[in-house]
């Protein structure tokens, strides 16, 4: 389990700057105006994140008007920044980039026209593609939205992109009410730890699908601890006893699939006349295959999610709005972060190749 300890003795004995302090805008802007230089996990070329990643040293951009001078704290690991440093992702920044999409980080400088942040405030990127991976960053004031100062550490770091992605998947596609159910695979991901908390707070039940392997029962408790109500192997899914699961609990109105191949056609089997399978990622590297009878007789419907097309589509004061929902989830305990191991910049290697071995459960963070 990753501590946060070490970061908040640092805000503690004012290593790093602190909200109470007092800054002017021009004091600000002028004690970054000189140019100063960062480390950064930085790649090139697309191909194995391993292999492609490079730690550099990289000169800091001076702080414009609208500017913000952000010193990182932590920055996770997700299957989209491997995705994105392969080249296969729905977005692709310009090379060479910094990696990392999400992260939290504390505000050391203002521009003069920053009016939404200051220093001290603890901030996460809205946008996907800038690289967070790096010790410090001038980023845009658009770009960052302020968390509050009670929220842990790692819940803010992986804030932005796991939880977001549960928690529109579970309002957006379906009218679900208290003792209705969902299924989802890949439950031990980020998103599926996600989608069993949120769920749990929101009065739904969970069929939560998991790959069989050796700590099999330590990742059931793990689960049913955070609120799942059934936890079942991809086999298990395939028998045909699995309908008795449902003489308990009603068919799912809605499926959650990150896998792709046989497993999302399971899961279509699973839902209710007109449910919906919601799609947004293919581990299986594998289609949807979808048997004609369903769609038919069952009238089922498929749809995909991607959470940065959800940014693009609605505004700045929506995405932040959806955040702070979060946020009380968290201070409610309701949502907790994934299991995190910290990881130093320097031991990127070590870090990316653990984020793409199978039956992973523990997120790599990064910590500057």
């Amino acid at each position: 389990m990753w501590v946060c300890g070490k970061l908040l003795g640092q805000l503690r004995r004012g290593l790093l700057p602190v909200s109470g302090r007092r800054w002017s805008a021009a004091a600000s802007y002028s004690a970054s105006a000189e140019p100063s230089r960062v480390r950064a996990l930085v790649y090139g070329d697309h191909g194995h994140p391993a292999k492609v990643v490079e730690l550099k040293n990289l000169e800091l951009t001076a702080v414009g008007g609208s500017d913000v001078h952000v010193k990182m704290l932590a920055a996770p690991v997700n299957p989209s920044d491997i995705n994105m440093i392969q080249g296969n992702y729905g977005i692709l920044p310009k090379l060479p980039a910094v990696g990392g999409n999400e992260g939290v980080g504390q505000v050391v400088a203002v521009g003069s026209s920053v009016t939404r942040v200051k220093p001290g405030d603890l901030v996460i990127l809205g946008t996907a593609g800038l690289g967070t991976w790096r010790t410090e960053a001038v980023f845009s004031e658009e770009a960052l939205v302020a968390v509050p100062s009670d929220i842990p550490l790692q819940s803010a770091a992986t804030l932005a992109v796991n939880p977001c992605t549960a928690y529109r998947m579970l309002m957006d596609f379906e009218q679900l009410k208290p003792g209705d159910s969902v299924i989802q695979n890949a439950s031990n991901s980020g998103v599926g730890q996600a989608v069993i908390q949120i769920a749990a707070a929101l009065g739904l039940r969970t069929v939560n699908v998991v790959r069989d392997r050796p700590d099999l029962q330590k990742l059931t408790d793990r689960l049913k601890g955070l609120g799942a109500e059934h936890v079942i192997t991809e086999e298990e899914l395939r028998k045909p006893e699995m309908k008795n699961l449902f003489k308990d609990m009603p068919q799912p109105r809605l499926a959650l699939n990150c896998v792709g191949g046989k497993s999302s056609t399971e899961l279509l089997r699973c839902l209710a006349p007109r449910g919906t399978m919601v799609t947004y990622g293919g581990m299986a590297k594998q289609p949807v295959t979808v048997p004609v009878s369903l769609l038919i007789f069952k009238d089922l419907k498929l749809r995909g999610f991607w959470m940065s097309q959800w940014k693009t589509d609605h505004s700045p004061d929506q995405f932040k709005e959806l955040i702070f929902t979060l946020c009380d989830f968290i201070r409610r305990g309701q949502l907790t972060a994934p299991a995190c191991s910290e990881v130093p910049l320097q031991d990127h290697q070590r870090a990316l190749e653990s984020s793409m071995q199978p039956f992973v459960s523990t997120k790599q963070v990064f910590t500057m």
